[in-house]
């Protein structure tokens, strides 16, 4: 006999049987990757959102939905949120944020030498790195300037779109970073499309010249400074930007840009001292 589930009643089975280890691990399994979408897409919608919309977003069964977010508030990693139809992160997700950025070193020094630029600049400053094959900005300070330059933390971009993405990316064979790039990411936000061979030559160059300017890719009015965070053996682990208005003096670029290099050396394994 089958519960509704789809599982055989113990009782029916002889001494010698028991329920499919296959089986059983492919259904945990399938029930880790929805938990995993809910996750992704409620950090990529950055809101709280009701349980059908969020059954819609990650194309499952609203009951299956229901089940797993139950189970998740329960452990205390989302909450209800309003009138509690609607969910959000948790506050037990954030407390393990917290011990992430105690336990990395780059990340723990990385987010002061941000905001110490930043202060010490007056332009808005990031901690960029690859988050499953995205570009993430990890940490953002602002500026001091009147007005705001869109920067978040956990903002993910397209790739193609920033200075950063061309360091990430360097060292990495063209078939690889094919992988990684869609069509859609070489749309920029004003309709212009770049070509995927152009990409990999501005990827070679920021190689070479070990950092990157880009202008009005994300928009119009700015332009992105972005230097490498070496890991060993060479590797890019991250980077740390800049994002200053498009109209800044060559003679300021190249100041804040040296600052800059500095900066992402004195991070990188085995940098230069303060």
């Amino acid at each position: 006999m089958q519960d509704s589930n789809g599982l055989t009643d113990r009782a029916e089975l002889g001494p010698a049987e028991s329920p499919t280890p296959d089986k059983t691990s492919g259904s945990r399994e399938k029930g880790l990757n929805r938990v995993l979408e809910i996750l992704d897409f409620l950090h990529v919608t950055q809101r709280a959102i009701g349980i059908g919309d969020l059954a819609k977003g990650v194309n499952a069964p609203r009951s299956t939905t229901y089940t797993l977010v139950r189970s998740l508030v329960d452990a205390g990693l989302l909450e209800m949120e309003g009138d509690g139809n609607r969910v959000y992160f948790g506050k037990k997700l954030y407390l393990y944020g917290m011990d992430y950025v105690r336990g990395n070193d780059l990340l723990r020094r990385g987010r002061q030498e941000v905001d110490n630029l930043s202060r010490e600049t007056g332009e808005t400053s990031e901690l960029c790195m690859l988050q499953s094959g995205r570009y993430t900005i990890v940490h953002s300070s602002p500026g001091t300037r009147p007005f705001r330059i869109s920067s978040a933390t956990g903002l993910q971009i397209p790739l193609p779109w920033t200075a950063s993405g061309r360091l990430l990316l360097a060292g990495l064979e063209r078939a690889a970073i094919q992988d990684m790039v869609s069509a859609d990411d070489l749309l920029l936000p004003d309709g212009r499309r770049l070509q995927f061979d152009d990409f990999i030559a501005d990827i070679a160059t920021a190689r070479t010249t070990g950092y990157c300017i880009t202008s009005g890719l994300v928009d119009a009015y700015t332009k992105c400074l972005a230097a490498p965070v070496f890991a060993a053996a060479g590797k890019v682990e991250a980077t740390m930007c800049l994002v200053v208005p498009i109209d800044t003096s060559a003679e300021k670029t190249d100041e804040l840009l040296t600052l800059l290099r500095h900066r992402a050396a004195r991070l990188s394994i085995g940098g230069v001292s303060s």
